[in-house]
């Protein structure tokens, strides 16, 4: 598990099958994945008889975690050492667009596998079909495959995305009368803030009355005015580190309140900080690390930040100061200043 938590969420994500909430469905989807031999996908030439003479193999139950299974676990999850490989083609693009779709044409069925196998060969989860008009996801919601559309989601596939008439998949489900696959695809356009109320209260917003926010009111009255006037694509930066520090703070008191403590000495099992991102720059990398530093109550403060401005953001409301402004803790906005995407006290107004 820390191995796996060391390579970060863009690598690997790890949640408690028992201890974490868990949406239904998609839950439903990973079991599926799991009892159809999924894993095979990433262990594709391991299995392969050919392999053998390579001196590659899975680790043994017994094996040392460091570094035989560490090892193991970066070349699989990381490298993706073990996948099927296509043969090299002169033109990619046209390979990635068969690909594509052959998963346009899959996700009708029940057949997750394939689905995934295809995915992990380079189909595209948002590929629109230049004769269909459409997406994957709109055929699967049309068809009311639930599995299908999670495994998409996971795979970046956009609930809101529009079909060539203006419709997303989640009028597809409604029109075909997969209510409980439209109310999940609405809730899924809604997962970031969803998970950063239920960190703060413990409470989601209730997506089919109309609710799509919950904003605990302000722990407290010292905040100081910054004029942060962010981009969208710098907010939604922003939003996704808040997202995955969220995500390692309750990772790592779930498994701190599940394992034997007299053992936790000598075990690697507690991430300190977000691991590095190759694809972010070294300055955004700093930044991430940086809010492992914030005490609850700092932490706790941006991220009702985050909420507030995501809500006004969405509904298209002008903020209350002409400057842009949005209050952040002071301690808190200290810890951020670093981070190059971020106007810093100079920049106060």
């Amino acid at each position: 598990c820390g191995v796996h938590r060391s390579l970060g969420r863009h690598n690997s994500q790890v949640r408690h099958l028992s201890n974490t909430p868990w949406p239904p469905t998609q839950l439903q989807m990973v079991q599926t994945l799991y009892n159809n031999g999924a894993n095979a996908i990433w262990e594709h030439t391991l299995l392969d008889p050919s392999s053998m003479t390579s001196g590659k193999r899975k680790p043994n139950p017994q094996d040392k975690v460091h570094p035989n299974k560490t090892e193991f676990v970066k070349s699989k999850y990381q490298m993706l050492a073990f996948v099927h490989r296509l043969p090299c083609r002169d033109d990619d693009s046209t390979a990635a667009a068969d690909l594509s779709k052959q998963l346009h044409s899959s996700v009708r069925t029940g057949n997750l596998e394939t689905c995934l196998r295809l995915l992990s060969l380079g189909a595209q989860a948002n590929y629109f079909h230049p004769e269909k008009g459409n997406t994957p996801l709109h055929i699967a919601a049309k068809a009311g495959q639930v599995c299908q559309a999670e495994l998409l989601c996971v795979y970046g596939a956009d609930p809101g995305a529009p079909d060539s008439n203006g419709k997303t998949p989640i009028h597809y489900a409604r029109q075909a009368g997969h209510q409980d696959l439209a109310d999940r695809l609405m809730e899924i356009q809604y997962e970031l803030t969803d998970r950063l109320a239920f960190y703060l209260c413990g409470r989601k917003p209730d997506h089919k009355n109309g609710q799509h926010f919950i904003i605990p009111a302000q722990m407290t009255d010292a905040t100081l005015p910054i004029s942060l006037q962010l981009s969208d694509h710098l907010f939604e930066e922003l939003a996704m580190d808040v997202y995955d520090e969220v995500d390692r703070r309750e990772t790592d008191a779930v498994w701190l309140a599940t394992q034997n403590h007299s053992t936790l000495v000598t075990e690697t099992t507690v991430v300190p900080f977000l691991p590095v991102n190759p694809e972010y720059s070294s300055t955004r990398n700093q930044g991430r690390q940086k809010l492992a530093r914030f005490n609850a109550h700092e932490f706790a403060t941006l991220v009702i930040d985050i909420l507030s401005d995501a809500k006004r953001r969405q509904q298209g409301n002008s903020v209350s100061s002409p400057k842009g402004t949005v209050c952040i803790h002071q301690s808190v906005w200290t810890l951020i200043c670093p981070m190059d995407r971020f106007l810093c006290r100079s920049s106060w107004r």
